[in-house]
């Protein structure tokens, strides 16, 4: 256990990190989103009610806890004052301070989403699957030091030199692409009237989170998307363009490597993958329909249906290893009620040959067959259950054996999608 913890995908994202960071929120005093932007969704149920976020903390569910967006996450302001709004409206965030954004993060422009349509659009089999959110253009600027960050959104001659500079490669590009210009002046009217209404949300989030972790607080780290869809790590071209490993979170909050922090792989007892891209166990069949269907394999941000398919391990074993996990949450174990046998993939052959660990190359990813153990399932409900021992035997199994090859300790499990349907085994995060 640590006295803080990073709760970070391991697969292809959508794995309920989400409903875990809610349970733990309450354990913890800040909670802070460090990576990603609004093309993640985090979908909460709370006494049956969905509510979904996609930039502000899943941690927003609990009164007095502050929240947080570091300098890494990127920021699209028009989305995230309409959260803001709909949180407010729900009683959410009304007390001064309960959310802080950094004004070191990047802006999503519009531009940046006009850009992101217009290459998609053109790719045609090499498209990425991209959410549509302008992340990667966002990013790209933000390499090349010509983005435009939240502090200059607070500054509207910075804002306005910042656009004026960028706008006209900005239109090139959109010409090229047969697109329509786009107009400073409107830019700039828009972007002064969003800036006004975030300025009283704006603050020093690395001293935040540096002084709570110098005072022993609980603070819990919040990732987007999976491992697997890392810009360095997972299966690139068909990746998001930030990291999304654990290590993500120090970097990119100014933290130093020394501190105490755990790390919370959260993995669903399938797999699930939006967009393009390699994923070895994939199922066209009626299994993965009632994958999706079962579990609601629908995306929160853009209402894609996700492919699904069995459960990784080698994958896993990757992912969990860049992450530098410490323990793992087995999310939406329900789902897998009725399926018999169930398969989990423990290796990879290619071209009929044993083959070690994740290519780098994501058209020979494409073409490993997965090696699988099998294990009876079970057919009785989970949705009651609070204890791991009250598990049908078939389920028991499935988690010894996910736990065993992954070589990590099983701290929650997840047996329905809402707040109440969990089995805490250790809580991972405890007080200093």
């Amino acid at each position: 256990m640590a006295s803080s913890l990073v709760i970070v995908g391991t697969q292809w994202g959508d794995e309920g990190k989400g409903k875990v960071v809610d349970i733990l929120a309450g354990f913890a005093d800040v909670v802070v989103r460090f990576q990603g932007g609004s093309n993640a969704g985090h979908t909460l149920v709370v006494d049956g009610q969905d509510l979904v976020t996609h930039l502000v903390p899943s941690g927003v569910m609990h009164p007095g806890k502050r929240c947080a967006i570091g300098p890494a996450v990127v920021v699209d302001p028009e989305l995230l004052l309409a959260e803001i709004a709909g949180l407010q409206k729900r009683g959410l965030l009304a007390e001064p301070g309960s959310l802080v954004i950094s004004p070191r993060a990047h802006a999503v422009m519009p531009y940046h989403k006009e850009l992101d349509a217009a290459r998609e659009a053109t790719r045609g089999p090499m498209r990425i699957g991209t959410t549509l959110r302008g992340i990667g253009p966002c990013l790209e600027d933000k390499a090349a030091r010509s983005g435009i960050r939240v502090c200059d959104l607070l500054d509207s001659e910075a804002l306005a030199e910042r656009i004026g500079a960028r706008l006209p490669e900005v239109n090139a590009v959109l010409a090229h692409h047969g697109r329509e210009p786009l107009s400073e002046s409107g830019l700039l009217l828009g972007l002064r009237d969003q800036a006004e209404r975030l300025a009283p949300f704006v603050g020093d989030v690395c001293a935040l989170v540096r002084s709570a972790l110098d005072r022993g607080r609980g603070v819990l780290f919040e990732g987007a998307q999976g491992a697997m869809l890392d810009v360095d790590h997972g299966t690139y071209p068909f990746v998001t363009a930030a990291s999304t490993v654990a290590g993500a979170a120090l970097s990119g909050l100014g933290i130093g490597p020394g501190r105490d922090v755990g790390v919370l792989g959260i993995v669903k007892a399938y797999s699930t993958r939006v967009g393009e891209g390699p994923m070895p166990t994939e199922l066209t069949d009626e299994r993965g329909l009632h994958m999706q269907q079962t579990g609601g394999e629908f995306g929160a941000t853009t209402g894609r249906p996700r492919r699904c398919g069995w459960i990784d391990l080698t994958a896993l074993r990757y992912a969990t290893a860049a992450c530098g996990c410490t323990s793992i949450c087995v999310t939406k174990l329900d789902v897998l009620r009725g399926l018999r046998p169930l398969r989990l993939a423990v290796g990879y052959t290619l071209d009929g040959q044993p083959h070690d660990g994740i290519p780098a190359d994501a058209g020979v990813y494409g073409r490993v067959d997965p090696v699988y153990e099998e294990l009876d399932g079970w057919d009785e409900d989970l949705s009651e259950v609070r204890e791991k021992d009250a598990l049908p035997q078939g389920a028991r199994r499935y988690l010894d054996f996910v736990e065993n090859y992954l070589d990590l300790p099983v701290d929650i499990i997840s047996v329905g999608p809402m707040r109440s349907e969990t089995i805490v085994i250790r809580n991972p995060l405890r007080r200093g």
